[in-house]
């Protein structure tokens, strides 16, 4: 039984990453595992993904980049107010405008500067620089 399957992608991500693979195999795959690897894309951290099987438990074949230095899920997911994002961003990453915090918000899954722009606040699922 596995637990966390977000932590478990973004971890086989990271090690394919530092093996300088071209691609990675992802399984079981979620809709928040799919929302993460969109703002990754977005933010050229990966090249694309695709869904190679949309059955039970599903996998997806994701194309690296190669600019990931690391990425992890946060656990405890913790719950974040507007004006607090600076403390996490200071806690997980390297340096100011450096990396993202991706935020689950009650508009979907986002960065955190997109979740400050739009005045939201959200729990905290994963980081990535």
């Amino acid at each position: 039984m596995m637990n966390d399957t977000l932590a478990i992608a973004l971890s086989n991500i990271q090690n394919a990453e530092k093996a300088a693979k071209d691609y990675c195999i992802i399984k079981p795959i979620s809709k928040v595992i799919k929302k993460v690897l969109d703002v990754m894309k977005k933010y050229n951290y990966i090249k694309g993904y695709e869904v190679l099987t949309e059955a039970r438990g599903g996998v997806i074949k994701v194309h690296l980049a190669g600019s990931i230095n690391k990425c992890n899920a946060i656990k405890p997911r913790f719950p974040v107010k507007v004006g607090n994002y600076e403390k996490f961003e200071k806690r997980y990453l390297p340096a100011k405008n450096v990396g993202l915090l991706i935020v689950s918000t009650s508009r979907g899954i986002m960065t955190s500067e997109e979740a400050k722009e739009k005045n939201l606040g959200g729990v905290l699922l994963s980081y990535v620089y």
